[in-house]
């Protein structure tokens, strides 16, 4: 069978266009292409059904191996997304528009975004929010560079519970600026608060830190923020969505700027992008905020209407006054994350955060259980925590995956230091068997080596 059967158009309209080229076959086409580049064959299989197609498409997907249960975290999550997410993000009108610079004629993703600017208010406690940014990581480091502008000071102190990756991009971003990053080390999974606050001083223009922290525990901010402010410095927080269902919300505890990865808010893991970071701050602040802000306003009829604020980059206003060169936004990824937290609601969302947290102290208290294993957390967890193993982690998590399940994230990647060390995730998606299972396999593993 040719790869005409594959088209729609029928083998008289083949050969009217090939008589038209000058062609006598299809293949006739490709003459010109060297042979050694060219397919061996035009030969393919008979077409199939959609039904016999997908079912084509699984069997090879499965010689990738076997299919592994993940309690992997560490910034991007497999979170449950419901089919209305896709469904309506995938309607032409949003999927196929570009960025709004004529508002005439975007209203309808302006208003999305605005829409999603408030979404992002209420969940984080904050005044402020734009159109989204990159990721969580470059968002974090806008942050930073919001704090340098916005208290004209030169140094910024990052907490070690703030994750390694997002660590690495923010000495990245400001590598080539006159920017001092002291670095505190964190303690038992979370913030070492008297060594962070005895970092700070007057000349300190930010405190950046991360809520719950990677390594799983959950921090009340309160008390660091109004040490922050006291010098004149403010408090910059990257925050776990799902968590602020539960966790007291950042603008409660006194925060200034809050980012995050919105990964988690209706967007599949897909090998790590494209996500969307998300941004709020103090109304204070807006005019040192990168990206675009979307707002409200009336037409000459007064109609209701939305249009792009502020544009605070390069092409729209002086240079030496912009706030940074992004120039979009993740509009169809943020839109997912709107249309996540409204199809969920604020109970929905509550109960989600409460399943992270219930299953997760399950299996906490399950794994931490075994002899050989302790919790390096101290305090209170969200849906992930920190185990010690009594060998490399690195050496555990290849033997489990072998078995189907992959049981975290290994420390040692990042932080040699922690090599023992591994940090467990537990979503909603999670089963109590699944966990059993883990704790089973777990346990036989470390047994077989004595303990």
């Amino acid at each position: 069978m040719s790869s005409a059967d594959y088209c729609p158009t029928t083998p008289q309209e083949v050969r009217e266009m090939l008589e038209v080229i000058g062609a006598a076959t299809v293949e006739d086409l490709f003459a010109p292409i060297p042979s050694h580049l060219r397919a061996a064959s035009f030969d393919l299989p008979p077409g199939m059904s959609e039904f016999e197609m997908l079912d084509t498409l699984k069997g090879v997907a499965a010689r990738n191996g076997q299919a592994v249960t993940p309690f992997i975290g560490g910034g991007c999550y497999d979170h449950l997304i419901p089919a209305v997410v896709d469904h309506l993000a995938g309607r032409a009108e949003f999927y196929t528009a570009y960025t709004p610079y004529q508002p005439e004629c975007s209203q309808g993703t302006l208003q999305a975004l605005f829409e999603y600017q408030t979404a992002i208010c209420r969940i984080t406690g904050m005044e402020v929010a734009n159109a989204s940014l990159y990721d969580g990581a470059t968002a974090l480091a806008e942050a930073g560079l919001m704090a340098l502008r916005a208290t004209g000071r030169r140094r910024l102190v990052i907490d070690g519970g703030v994750s390694p990756f997002s660590r690495q991009v923010i000495r990245t971003y400001l590598a080539n600026l006159d920017v001092e990053i002291m670095e505190v080390v964190s303690l038992n999974g979370g913030i070492d608060r008297d060594a962070l606050l005895a970092a700070l001083n007057d000349v300190t223009a930010a405190i950046l830190v991360q809520n719950p922290t990677f390594y799983g525990t959950v921090e009340d901010l309160t008390a660091i923020a109004g040490a922050a402010h006291g010098q004149g410095a403010l408090l910059v927080v990257s925050a776990y969505p799902i968590s602020l269902g539960l966790v007291k919300s950042p603008g409660e505890m006194g925060v200034d700027i809050v980012v995050g990865d919105g990964q988690p808010l209706g967007n599949a893991m897909s090998f790590g992008g494209p996500s969307f970071g998300f941004i709020g701050s103090l109304k204070k602040h807006i005019r040192n905020m990168p990206g675009r802000i979307v707002g409200e306003t009336a037409d000459g009829q007064g109609r209701r209407g939305f249009v792009l604020t502020l544009q605070a980059r390069e092409q729209h206003i002086k240079r030496q006054k912009a706030t940074s060169n992004i120039c979009s936004n993740q509009g169809l990824c943020a839109l997912k994350g709107l249309i996540f937290l409204t199809s969920l609601g604020k109970e929905g969302f509550r109960e989600l955060a409460t399943l992270n947290r219930d299953k997760s102290e399950y299996a906490k208290g399950k794994l931490s259980a075994i002899p050989g294993v302790s919790l390096v957390n101290s305090g209170e967890t969200f849906n992930e925590f920190t185990l010690r193993l009594p060998r490399s982690a690195d050496q555990v998590v290849a033997s489990l995956l072998k078995m189907g399940i992959a049981p975290g994230f290994p420390l040692g990647s990042s932080e040699p230091e922690l090599a023992e060390c591994l940090v467990v995730t537990v979503t909603e998606k999670r089963t109590k068997a699944e966990i059993d299972e883990l704790a089973n396999l777990l346990g036989r593993e470390l047994e077989t080596v004595g303990f």
